[in-house]
């Protein structure tokens, strides 16, 4: 069995990616020992012995570096032959992952407490991201036109939300919902919703509700360490959303859109501060023409809010402080930081004070800087290069997807079944992580026992 070595080479340091490169077949085989070890931490939670059986074939097929197309025809006939039985073992492994009733909460509940045995750190982050699947046709659950990451426009595709996890340790991926659009509620998806074993009682909820819920369930089972959750735009958006992270107790620092308006709790000078926000409320008068007023209101002379980009563009050069960043593949990047508390608007009042993060690119040419803003729920005192490691710590989401997608299949499905997509993603995420175990395992090794890839380095320049 050839296993995909380079996903994790080009993570690992020098030393490192030369210990892959010269494993030899006895170290080959030692791995292929690993792997039916890790498909034993599994292989009770499936209900049936030719379950369990299947499953590991699933997770060798994915692994398997010579499979360029990892559909389940594919996997099934490199692995098991092209003899008399080979369309039955196809349509039977073919059956395992679209349609077989194994229970995904009880193995991803088990793929958690293995991550946080491997990466597990208090200060640990989920990332919240999604991640779309482009589709031909209009037959698999959830297909739909609808914004595509991965097309760069609306395209025709299945949306999936994710978890992710990430430390000074590494990051994998920690558990995924299928989205399903608006349309697919409305009564001319009902017999497109039977087809593809849709249960009857999942309801329309947003990309933002299922990230929540994925969160909270995380949260609430206690199996994995973490102290923060970072997300982009794309979720950070949304005050509800961010409420309900707070209220899971992790501190969260969420990317927002740069026309995000807010009232700064200081004036531009950074010396005086603004009233708080308890004088801007209009009381509730009684009228005597008409009933009391329903909700309460801003008062007349309370300040305006201040979008972030402008907010930015106003603070002297001496408020911002530079740094030199590592951030993912690309390499070193130098930018100046900026941290300032804020009233966050809710319901068009003032709701909770936050802080403010803003991180402008340092670049050699005459461009417009690149941007990026961001809110947190942290404690008043956390330090300004807290605040800078962890917003690098959104990236290695977008690793764990290249490496899924690039060497583990993740998109090469062919599944149009609801149940199908999510076993489909969750073998994936456990393919994934045995990749990650191992490099750790190489590493430590190699004598560099915490390697520093998925964190941000803050260094002040």
């Amino acid at each position: 069995m050839s296993l995909v070595f380079d996903v994790t080479a080009d993570q690992l340091t020098p030393q490192g990616r030369q210990a892959v490169q010269e494993l030899a077949a006895e170290e080959i085989a030692s791995l292929a020992e690993e792997l039916v070890a890790y498909h034993q931490h599994f292989a009770p939670l499936f209900y049936r012995q030719e379950q369990r059986e299947w499953a590991a074939i699933y997770l060798r097929g994915l692994l398997t570096a010579d499979v360029a197309r990892k559909n389940v025809e594919a996997m099934a006939l490199h692995l098991l032959g092209v003899g008399p039985h080979a369309e039955r073992q196809v349509r039977a492994l073919q059956q395992f992952i679209g349609e077989g009733k194994w229970d995904d909460d009880a193995i991803l509940a088990e793929h958690q407490r293995l991550v946080n045995e491997t990466l597990g750190e208090e200060d640990g982050v989920l990332i919240v991201d999604g991640s779309d699947f482009p589709k031909h046709g209009g037959h698999s659950a959830g297909v739909a036109p609808q914004w595509c990451g991965h097309m760069g426009k609306k395209d025709n595709c299945q949306a999936g939300v994710f978890v992710g996890y990430a430390s000074r340790k590494g990051a994998t991926l920690l558990d995924r919902r299928l989205y399903l659009p608006e349309s697919w509620f409305a009564e001319d998806h009902r017999t497109l919703w039977q087809d593809c074993q849709i249960p009857d009682e999942i309801a329309f909820q947003t990309k933002h509700e299922l990230a929540a819920k994925l969160v909270e369930k995380i949260m609430a089972s206690g199996r994995i360490r973490a102290r923060w959750v970072v997300c982009d735009e794309g979720y950070g958006d949304s005050p509800a959303f961010l409420q309900r992270l707070e209220a899971t107790g992790l501190w969260y620092l969420a990317e927002v859109p740069r026309d995000t308006k807010v009232w700064p709790l200081l004036e531009m000078d950074g010396q005086s501060e603004r009233a708080r926000p308890s004088s801007w409320i209009h009381p509730q008068v009684p009228s005597r023409k008409g009933p009391a007023p329903r909700r309460e209101r801003l008062h007349p002379s309370s300040p305006a809010k201040v979008p972030l980009e402008d907010l930015a563009k106003q603070w002297p050069a001496s408020a911002w402080q530079r740094f030199r960043l590592l951030e993912g593949h690309k390499g070193p990047l130098v930018a100046d930081l900026l941290v300032l508390r804020a009233i966050l608007p809710l319901d068009r009042l003032p709701g909770p004070e936050v802080w403010v993060v803003i991180r402008r690119k340092v670049s050699g040419s005459s461009e417009e800087p690149e941007w990026k803003f961001y809110l947190s729920n942290a404690p008043l005192e956390t330090p300004l290069a807290t605040f800078v490691r962890v917003s690098g710590m959104r990236w290695p989401i977008e690793t764990c997807f290249a490496e899924c997608k690039g060497e583990l299949g993740m998109d090469h499905y062919e599944l149009r079944f609801w149940r199908g997509w999510h076993h489909h993603m969750t073998l994936v995420i456990l393919a994934h992580h045995f990749l990650v175990r191992w490099q750790q395992r190489l590493n430590q090794r190699e004598g560099d026992l915490a390697p520093d890839n998925h964190a941000a380095l803050a260094r002040p320049n």
